[in-house]
């Protein structure tokens, strides 16, 4: 059975602490209750950072041990339980906000920066120490604002808060790119090869799955789409959807070459179902129709 927490009032008693603000809160994970680690959606955004390794996790039908020093995040709809280690305790850091806080604000327009609570479970975020002592200063300059006296400054304070501490989070997701994954030159090389062998002639893959796109690429390198995309943007410059969108341009204006392949063939070969849908898509990349590129040959 899956248990949702309805509002910051119920989560906070989890913690035995009492309820500062309806829309935020931070919690010691120390201080929880064993029973918190039961399949939970919390119904908020999550940011967690673990300060040692208690347990196994389950996110997202996922399951992963994290070591200590491990950030990971959870958004509304996300069930999250964990098997506890009954030699270890749970230490560490937990905000929760709801999602109403963001309605219309700055942050709210930010937050699109923020896709990496989307990320799958072994694509969390590894600390250095310095950076588990900036999340630590974070966390607790949102505690502070959260005890201070209520005024008409206190939401906005705490979204600067929020924001601050989801900012760090990117940049260091940004830092474990350089460290973890491949170089710019050598994911080049590996998109190029996946690219030109779905879009070879006499591939099956694009009349049984459509012309390549994000999800597909990121599932052929193990990763999320969305951390696959920030590792294409953060390494070479441009979207995984601009770069595939090109690769497939090529192909089309390669095959438009041949006077033998009519518009409709080029369009299947390519995993377009309709010519139409095909046609759109190179106008909009090449600025002419199909027909046209040819004329220019």
């Amino acid at each position: 059975m899956i248990r949702k927490i309805e509002s910051i009032d119920q989560f906070n008693r989890f913690f035995g602490q009492q309820t500062y603000h309806p829309q935020v809160s931070v919690c010691n994970l120390a201080d929880a209750d064993p029973s918190l680690f039961e399949p939970t959606d919390f119904g908020m955004y999550c940011v967690v950072v673990m300060d040692a390794d208690f347990g196994e996790l389950r996110l997202r039908d996922s399951c992963m041990r994290y070591q200590a020093g491990t950030a990971f995040t959870m958004k509304p709809g996300h069930v999250m339980s964990m098997t506890l280690d009954p030699n270890a305790r749970p230490k560490g850091w937990m905000l929760a906000f709801r999602p109403d806080l963001i309605i219309n604000t700055g942050l709210g327009r930010d937050f699109y920066m923020f896709n990496f609570f989307d990320y799958e479970v072994f694509e969390a975020l590894k600390l250095y120490e310095g950076e588990r002592r900036i999340m630590s200063n974070c966390f607790n300059t949102i505690l502070t604002e959260l005890r201070a006296p209520d005024d008409e400054f206190t939401g906005h304070m705490l979204r600067l808060g929020i924001g601050q501490l989801l900012s760090y989070c990117r940049r260091f997701y940004d830092r474990q790119f350089d460290t973890k994954k491949v170089r710019a030159s050598e994911l080049v090389r590996q998109m190029d090869s996946m690219l030109d062998s779905y879009l070879a002639d006499g591939s099956e893959l694009p009349r049984r799955f459509g012309p390549p796109h994000v999800a597909w690429c990121s599932g052929q390198f193990h990763l999320s789409a969305n951390y696959f995309g920030d590792v294409v943007k953060h390494e070479l410059g441009i979207t995984a959807k601009e770069y595939i969108r090109n690769k497939i341009l090529e192909k089309a204006k390669s095959l438009l070459a041949d006077p033998q392949l009519s518009i409709n063939v080029v369009a299947s070969r390519l995993g377009f179902n309709y010519p139409n849908h095909f046609t759109r898509f190179f106008k909009n990349s090449a600025g002419i129709s199909p027909s046209e590129f040819r004329k220019s040959l």
